[in-house]
């Protein structure tokens, strides 16, 4: 039976096995709905400081601004040649740099734990391993506020390199987890419907956030208790509807199982050998991968952590618009992100394009389509409504990236996919490191020359990124996923090297 039909079977013919059964809600529904609101904790709780630090900080600085480099308020003057002092904000008394380093120190920590989680989730499950980067996270956020008033940058810093440590493990091991769940020709829609969670959480906490400090830059401590007891809520209902693999799950029908077992089970194994690194790290499918998804998040990253500083020092924009502007294209993504996965899915269930093509195209439009938009929205000057929809727009076609870059090692060996989405989401992270401290640097005076430089290097690596992936990329399962060719060559290096001691043997008896 096909891969449609065998589709059309589960959904429409499966009432021998009985009315009850029919009724039941698929499980691998409720685990993909899981690991969405796992994203969505995991994002709104990493993303709500870079709102909440525009008032938590007094920003000093001392620039010498033209007409040109500066955007009046909404109800300011355009500021003309001269040297301002300006002073913003709310309590603690840090620059633009110690500002980067503040939101860039998440990324110390969550780049450590990306192949450990890996590793844990093939070995013990991803269940808890989600879990409880979910929870530790959670209660680093809801202690963020006391550690910050006692202990100031310092202590803020600690615990963003924490909640790093606890979140690192989260991406490799959902992953681990769709890999268990979810057949290919499902792959596509269902990855972007788990991957959203990562923009509604983005979005919920900028605007959430935003409208906090409308009321006051002193009520910032409550950004933070909001979102930390929403994870560990989340935590709860977690423990005891997700399990690790159908095999764990208690609840799940037989049907299911059985459907899950014959579109998964010839890939996705636990008695697996360990991680083939020697081949992984020479096979150009992966590495390519890296070095796409390195670039995407490059921009992602620094969008991420201040976009909102951008328009609130540079476009102006009061508080309570910041949340909104600056998460406008999270809707627009989910949209174009939902319609192109849906047509990936069409286009390889319908076989008009392979798996690796698909791959390609998504991953080319998510990476040239932002850098050409953001490079143009620099030079919209203080035209605030075109520098927002070009943002915007550009922002939007990164919604392609999840079935173009996402669900990429699940195709390439989904027996490893942990761990492979360990080791290129963890080198991403770096991204995450160098993204905050380059605007800290690059922008001391947040003025609209220095964005202009930032965002060309940002449309500059974008398109570096795309040069290798459409040559090397792959969206088909490698022979080193399979257990009996990773065991047949370590049968042959065990031959070799037995066949060279007896030769050895031979030469020198004694």
């Amino acid at each position: 039976m096909s891969v449609i039909s065998s589709e059309v079977a589960e959904a429409g013919d499966e009432r021998p096995i009985g009315a009850a059964e029919d009724k039941c809600i698929r499980q691998r529904w409720i685990v993909a709905s899981m690991a969405f609101f796992a994203f969505f904790n995991a994002y709104s709780m990493r993303a709500c400081l870079s709102i909440a630090i525009t008032k938590m900080t007094v920003s000093i600085n001392y620039t010498q601004r033209s007409v040109d480099e500066t955007c009046p308020g909404f109800e300011e003057p355009i500021q003309k040649h001269g040297t301002s002092e300006s002073y913003d904000g709310g309590t603690f008394r840090w620059d633009e740099y110690t500002q980067g380093i503040i939101l860039s120190s998440f990324y110390w920590g969550y780049v450590l734990t990306h192949v450990p989680g890996g590793l844990l989730a093939e070995k013990f499950g991803a269940k808890h391993v989600i879990g409880l980067g979910i929870l530790f996270t959670a209660i680093l956020a809801l202690i963020t506020p006391s550690a910050t008033y006692w202990g100031g940058a310092k202590a803020l810093i600690l615990m963003r390199i924490l909640m790093g440590l606890s979140e690192g493990d989260i991406q490799p091991g959902i992953s681990n987890l769709l890999a268990q769940w979810v057949p290919a020709h499902e792959r596509s829609l269902t990855a972007s419907i788990v991957y959203t969670g990562i923009r509604a959480g983005l979005l919920i906490s900028t605007v959430i956030s935003g409208l906090i400090l409308s009321r006051s830059s002193s009520d910032w401590p409550w950004i933070f208790y909001l979102f930390g007891w929403i994870g560990v809520t989340w935590f709860i209902v977690f423990l005891f509807l997700c399990y690790s693999s159908p095999n764990d799950h208690p609840f799940i029908t037989d049907k299911e199982k059985t459907y899950l077992k014959e579109h998964i089970g010839n890939y996705a194994r636990k008695d697996i050998p360990s991680f083939p690194w020697k081949h992984a790290l020479k096979s150009k499918p992966f590495l390519s991968l890296v070095i796409m998804q390195a670039g995407l998040d490059f921009g992602t990253f620094i969008l991420m952590s201040d976009l909102p500083k951008y328009m609130d020092s540079v476009l102006k924009l009061p508080v309570a618009l910041i949340g909104y502007a600056s998460s406008m294209h999270y809707i627009t993504n989910w949209i174009f992100s939902m319609i192109i996965s849906a047509l990936s899915d069409w286009l390889i269930a319908k076989d008009y394009m392979s798996t690796t093509n698909v791959r390609k195209m998504n991953a080319t439009i998510a990476s040239i389509g932002p850098g050409v938009m953001l490079i143009g929205a620099m030079y919209m000057g203080c035209n605030i409504v075109w520098a927002i929809s070009l943002i915007t727009l550009g922002l939007t076609l990164t919604g392609s990236s999840t079935p173009g870059t996402k669900i990429n090692c699940i195709d390439i060996s989904p027996n490893y996919s942990g761990t492979l989405m360990g080791i290129s989401n963890g080198f991403s992270a770096i991204m995450g490191i160098l993204a905050p401290c380059l605007v800290g640097i690059l922008a001391p005076n947040q003025t609209l020359s220095e964005w202009r430089l930032i965002f060309w290097i940002t449309g500059i690596i974008y398109f570096v990124a795309d040069l290798n992936f459409p040559v090397f990329a792959s969206g088909d399962v490698q022979k080193w996923n399979d257990p009996a060719f990773l065991s047949r060559k370590q049968n042959k290096l065990v031959n070799v090297k037995a066949r060279w001691r007896a030769s050895q043997l031979r030469q020198n008896p004694e």
